[in-house]
């Protein structure tokens, strides 16, 4: 079994994930851009607990790239401390302090002292959780009683009013949950949460409003005729939207009398594409083999009614739910 090589994503690229991840698009959506499978990037939310890390800038007192290229190259011309100091604007105790600590003027080099900047740089700060083990036990206790991090902070709050070292807020909470590297909390306590979430999700990141269990006019599927349940009469059709690995898929529609299978391959699973495919396919056999559709009530089919109207004759449309292996609801639309 051949593996795909492991990619390592871009600055420019990681910053485009954080922006869909942020508008609510699912793991599948953005990994379709990059085309890979989801589990590709997820490992980069999942790093941060799906909370986007602050992007880094350089204070403005501190040497930039260029100022440590200019001294780079006056090492070179063996000019003085203070004659760089004087042409880059500086103090000569500033440029002083640049040459040793990045290995003096024989081995000072523009390139290495700017990522040993950067990495120098980082020093963040200590979580509270982290800092008062006490504290972190209290809300680790509060989590298993299946309290909000909400109600915690409120609770810490009447209960050590005069104490602000425990006092805590629900945001610390749940960045020290989400963000294992904290170390405060433990993985586990991600249970105790009532989302049960592990990651962070964008406000935005909502089922609402795309057609999941909104089916229009719908009848009980008690009044479909009896010809359809007994299979005797040909022109009833079951069909159903297959997805597979690196977001493909296929429509499949199976003729219930005979069997008859037909194959459609789309390239997602929106409403549009799926209604098209259908409509391009009822076109392939005599309007008389067209008598209902069942369908599971996934979102792309909630424009059935534009495939409805696309037909000229009297079509019936089933939409049933599946729980587990038995069908245990359905729904009809009859037109």
């Amino acid at each position: 079994m051949k593996y795909r090589a492991r990619t390592y994503y871009t600055e420019k690229q990681k910053s485009l994930m954080w922006d869909r991840w942020q508008k609510g698009d699912s793991l599948h959506q953005i990994a379709s851009l990059f085309d890979r499978h989801h589990s590709s990037v997820q490992r980069i939310f999942a790093e941060t607990g799906g909370i986007r890390p602050a992007q880094r800038s350089r204070s403005r007192l501190a040497l930039s790239q260029a100022e440590r290229e200019e001294i780079s190259r006056e090492i070179a011309a063996q000019s003085s401390m203070r004659t760089i100091a004087g042409l880059l604007g500086r103090s000569p105790s500033t440029i002083s302090r640049e040459i040793k600590r990045n290995g003096g003027y024989e081995h000072y080099r523009a390139v290495q002292a700017e990522q040993y900047a950067w990495k120098r740089a980082k020093r963040p700060k200590r979580c509270k959780l982290v800092n008062n083990k006490q504290l972190s036990q209290i809300v680790a206790k509060k989590l298993r009683r299946q309290w909000s991090p909400q109600q915690i902070a409120g609770w810490l709050k009447t209960a050590y009013p005069d104490d602000e070292g425990y006092q805590v807020s629900h945001e610390t909470i749940y960045r020290t949950l989400f963000i294992q590297a904290r170390g405060a909390l433990k993985k586990e306590l991600q249970q105790c949460l009532r989302s049960k979430r592990v990651m962070r999700r964008s406000k935005h990141a909502s089922l609402k409003n795309k057609g999941l269990g909104k089916i229009v006019n719908a009848v009980s599927i008690s009044k479909r005729p009896p010809s359809i349940e007994d299979r005797a009469i040909p022109g009833h059709w079951e069909g159903d939207l297959i997805q597979g690995t690196y977001n493909t898929f296929i429509v499949t529609l199976v003729e219930r009398h005979s069997r008859y299978v037909m194959l459609a391959k789309v390239t997602n699973k929106n409403t549009a594409t799926v209604i098209a495919a259908l409509i391009k396919q009822s076109k392939k056999l005599p309007k008389e083999l067209y008598k209902s559709l069942t369908w599971d009530r996934g979102s792309e089919l909630s424009a059935h009614q534009d495939f409805t109207v696309e037909q000229t004759f009297r079509f019936t449309f089933v939409l049933q739910v599946a729980l587990g292996n038995a069908v245990q609801m359905k729904i009809q639309i009859v037109y």
